[in-house]
């Protein structure tokens, strides 16, 4: 019998994050710093706007673009922290997820044989989202030394006839690097000198520390030529709710939305409410969350570093992403062995693509506490193996 499946579902590895977590599902005591999410339960307030909703029988459907409400209140939000407006009716749309979003936005504008510039190391779904929508990815191998912040002068050296976007990932999961304005700057003006799309996923952008996040599509000239994806799930502890949002101009959102109509209906209707809560009210949560995220940050990079585990300072997300040169394995054997021997699990770096490997990422969205019981087995682990 032929094989049914498609060239491009084919031509994608499964996630190489998966194996690590389904491994340590099997084993007893694992503290797991692999897993990207808020070990936070969604604040009881913004549960309680959900329970209200489904009280008051809001139950079906929502328009196709979400809740005008929800779709205000982010309007109101981009223009309050980053002095962006959007047009609720024709230029915001409220999706199941970032990670719907992106698939919109790669489906939406890509042709066979366009090329998008990925730079690396980047969150699993993104090289596979521009795959599956039958582009072709042009990876960046982001450094160290850059601190993993891509270049201008990177890109434009990637820049061909058929390349029509970039995406980029900033607060960037999974090395916790933030892109400064200069840099971001010098990017979007490489975009308009070629006539270039730009993706900007900011699903992270109001964990920061001690530095200020820089929305793209808030740059001179940029709106026009940015689709910006934020959301829900990392701010607010709200993962499981899965509801985020995608901002563009009309013609490039209306492309979007017409994918979502006939792809998803609309997003949760429980989610919107929530969600809309969360952006009214949600405020002191998102400081309480940073400033536990950055106390664990401080632990967590002054721990590799002491252990000889090399770790640049991540300044946005919650990950590490400390390098294990010194280790004399790669990425895959040390995450191996640390998880069979000390049941303490990582994500080898490759996982994420090109200048990846060699590194492990950490997340620190487990307790401190449980952060140092991982600090300890990592240096049982190290002392074993010279």
């Amino acid at each position: 019998m032929r094989s049914y499946i498609s060239q491009r579902v084919n031509a994608v590895p499964p996630s190489g994050i998966r194996r690590f977590f389904d491994i340590a599902a099997t084993m007893p005591d694992v503290i797991s710093l692999g897993i990207g999410e808020p070990d936070f339960v969604t604040p009881a307030s913004i549960m309680d706007a959900g329970i209200a909703s489904l009280k008051r029988g809001e139950t079906r459907y929502t328009s196709n673009s979400g809740t005008i409400e929800l779709r205000r209140g982010v309007s109101e939000h981009l223009q309050a922290h980053y002095g962006v407006s959007y047009h609720p009716e024709h230029e915001l749309l409220i999706t199941v997820g970032v990670s719907e979003a992106l698939y919109l936005a790669l489906t939406a504008i890509v042709d066979p044989g366009d090329e998008v510039i990925v730079p690396q190391p980047c969150f699993v779904a993104y090289t596979a989202e521009v795959v599956f929508a039958g582009g072709t990815p042009v990876s960046i191998a982001t450094k160290v030394e850059n601190n993993f912040q891509v270049t201008s002068s990177e890109i434009e050296a990637c820049i061909t006839p058929h390349t029509k976007a970039i995406l980029i990932g900033y607060p960037n999961n999974p090395t916790g690097a933030v892109m400064t304005r200069e840099r971001m700057l010098e990017i979007a003006a490489v975009a308009e000198k070629h006539d270039l799309l730009v993706i900007s996923d900011e699903i992270y952008d109001r964990l920061v520390y001690g530095i200020d996040h820089v929305c793209f599509s808030s740059l001179p000239g940029m709106r026009e030529r940015t689709i910006l994806l934020g959301g829900f799930s990392k701010d607010y502890a709200m993962t499981g709710w899965r509801i985020g949002y995608m901002a563009a101009p009309p013609e490039l959102l209306g492309a979007a939305r017409k994918v979502h109509q006939y792809t998803i209906m609309s997003a949760p209707t429980t989610a919107q409410a929530a969600g809309l809560y969360a952006l009214q009210h949600g405020e002191e949560y998102v400081q309480h969350m940073v400033a536990e995220y950055d106390r664990r940050r401080k632990l967590i990079v002054s721990g590799c570093n002491t252990l000889g585990l090399d770790c640049f300072e991540p300044r946005g997300a919650f990950y590490a992403f400390p390098s294990v040169a010194r280790t004399g394995m790669n990425d895959d054997q040390f995450a191996d062995a640390l998880l069979a021997e000390e049941h303490v699990a990582v994500v080898p770096g490759n996982a994420f693509g090109a200048g990846g490997a060699g590194y492990v990422r950490m997340a620190y969205a487990q307790s401190y506490e449980k952060i140092e019981i991982a600090l300890e087995r990592i240096h049982a682990f190290m002392q074993r193996h010279g």
